[in-house]
């Protein structure tokens, strides 16, 4: 087995360090993208898994049981993710990450991203093409909406240990909140949103408690300058995008209310998979979620976001 270090150019003992311990380092130029194609370019053997820097295996036999788990599917264009395990510095929010964690374990779509892990075969990576490097970040989802359009995923066996650190420097809400506009300005190919975006992911080192703001105001001059009725065009697919992820609504009760119901019983999720979900797919529904997000965006979100920045400029 290789263990190989992609260093994008940092400046601590990384690379002296891990060759120390027996690891083969690659350097490259920075960039998730960029550091792991050169890592996988270095790599001989017949599968690749792929981890952040700051996640672990928590399992001896992790790996071998989780090729074993891929291989038993008979595809060649299989690659499989681990669900997380958070670890913390400090208490409180406890039902948020075990949301997050829970989440994870679902396989379902838009949900799968790099701190999770990837593995498949040397043979699918170079099919696909690699890692896309047009950004700092949003490799994961490009190759997570790879692997769907050409394979399938699984989900592998044993938990994937991962840092918080980021939720806990920025705030948990304020992450998840710019998370998911990450995500919306992703799907709804709004490429200008990460043009000009300040810092919209910042390296681990330069992290702080984020401000959001910025984002918003970058939201309403993006709507002045596109206009309004391709404004309302984009709102629309976005509404669209949140609508085949009411789910997550769904799911997030069935997490909060796991001490009482039992863990994994998922009765609110099997209940919009098998019923409500072919209720809530249709036209005027996406029209009224587009005239809620919208309102919500442009309102309450960013009065939250004010008042938040506020409180923490005048703390001491």
């Amino acid at each position: 087995m290789q263990i190989i270090v992609a260093d994008g150019g940092s400046s601590d003992d990384t690379p002296a360090v891990a060759a120390s311990h027996g690891a083969e380092v690659v350097e490259s130029a920075p960039g998730r993208g960029t550091q792991m194609n050169a890592g996988a370019a270095r790599a001989g053997g017949d599968w690749l898994c792929f981890l952040h820097a700051d996640s672990r295996l928590t399992h001896p036999r992790q790996l071998a049981d989780a090729v074993a788990h891929l291989e038993a599917a008979g595809d060649a264009r299989v690659a499989g993710h681990f669900a997380l395990r958070f670890v913390r510095h400090s208490g409180g929010r406890r039902c948020f990450y075990r949301h997050m964690q829970a989440k994870s374990a679902t396989n379902r779509r838009y949900t799968i991203n790099g701190d999770q892990g990837l593995l498949l075969s040397a043979g699918f990576f170079d099919e696909l093409g690699g890692f896309d490097t047009r950004l700092p970040f949003l490799e994961d989802q490009r190759m997570a909406s790879a692997i769907e359009r050409a394979g399938a995923w699984r989900l592998c066996p044993h938990r994937l240990a991962t840092s918080a650190r980021r939720f806990e420097r920025e705030g948990e809400g304020a992450r998840y909140l710019l998370m998911s506009l990450i995500m919306a300005m992703h799907i709804a190919g709004v490429s200008a949103f990460f043009d000009r975006a300040p810092g919209v992911y910042a390296r681990q080192r330069d992290t702080g408690r984020l401000l959001l703001m910025p984002y918003f105001r970058l939201l309403r001059r993006l709507w002045r300058e596109c206009g309004f009725r391709p404004g309302l065009w984009i709102a629309w697919r976005i509404a669209g995008i949140t609508l085949a992820q009411s789910w997550q609504l769904f799911f997030a009760i069935d997490v909060l209310l796991e001490p009482v119901a039992g863990r994994g019983r998922r009765l609110g999720t099997r209940l919009h998979d098998r019923v409500l979900w072919r209720f809530i797919q249709h036209r005027p529904g996406q029209a009224l979620l587009m005239i809620i997000l919208l309102a919500l965006v442009f309102g309450p979100l960013q009065l939250w976001c004010r008042l938040r920045e506020n409180h923490s400029s005048v703390s001491p």
